[in-house]
């Protein structure tokens, strides 16, 4: 039987009509860093994160209604002060409502590699995508990336390589939730937490991570 997933209003934020630039102070009632992670599943980086991080602030984007619901009730249940999640489309979403400058670290783990390469455009990371990352990081702030798809990740090299002029590319360290897993090939690293990471592991699919900081 599947748990009864509750709503829980105070973690939730609606995407403003018409936009509007957001502003973090005013959201989570203080002036702390600001995470934002695109494509948020069910939630499980921004809880192990935000428990581990008390001092800093987290919003979690994500479209598909089942893991945004499950999300909601995963973060509630957890009662933490320093996360909210809005269901909407990550692009316009940045792109109209994160200020300049605003954002400490951008988290994309395991975006939809859409594939076929009719889809490929639809694929988050791309020039103009990042174009607006960067813009909304703080100096010194990070992007940091994880996928499964090695096609996916030489195309997220890339772009990250022609961004050089404002991004330079730093280690990528483990998130606080990775842990070190048994799996029938023995035993594996995490990197990022998240349960498409364990489904990927447990399959023996290679994980592939990048990190770039605003210069």
């Amino acid at each position: 039987m599947s748990r009864k997933l509750n709503n829980y209003p105070q973690v939730v934020l609606e995407h403003p009509n018409p936009p509007v630039k957001l502003d973090f102070s005013d959201i989570f009632g203080r002036s702390a860093s600001i995470h934002i992670e695109i494509g948020s599943g069910r939630g499980t980086f921004l809880v192990n994160q935000a428990k581990s991080q008390p001092d800093a602030d987290f919003i979690g984007i994500e479209w598909a209604g089942k893991f945004y619901r499950f999300a909601v009730d995963r973060i509630g249940r957890w009662n933490l002060a320093n996360v909210r999640i809005i269901r909407t489309d990550a692009v316009p979403y940045i792109a109209e409502c994160v200020p300049d400058s605003s954002v400490d670290c951008f988290h994309v783990y395991f975006p939809d590699p859409w594939p076929k390469k009719r889809h490929n455009k639809r694929r988050f990371i791309n020039s103009a995508n990042t174009d607006h990352l960067i813009r909304c990081l703080k100096p010194a702030g990070a992007i940091r990336v994880a996928t499964d798809f090695a096609e996916y990740f030489e195309q997220i090299k890339s772009v990250f390589a022609s961004k050089a002029d404002f991004i330079e590319q730093v280690d990528f360290l483990p998130n606080a939730g990775a842990q070190i897993r048994q799996t029938e090939g023995g035993q594996v690293r995490e990197w990022v937490g998240s349960n498409f990471e364990r489904k990927y592991l447990m399959e023996n699919r290679p994980i592939y991570t990048i990190a770039v900081r605003k210069k």
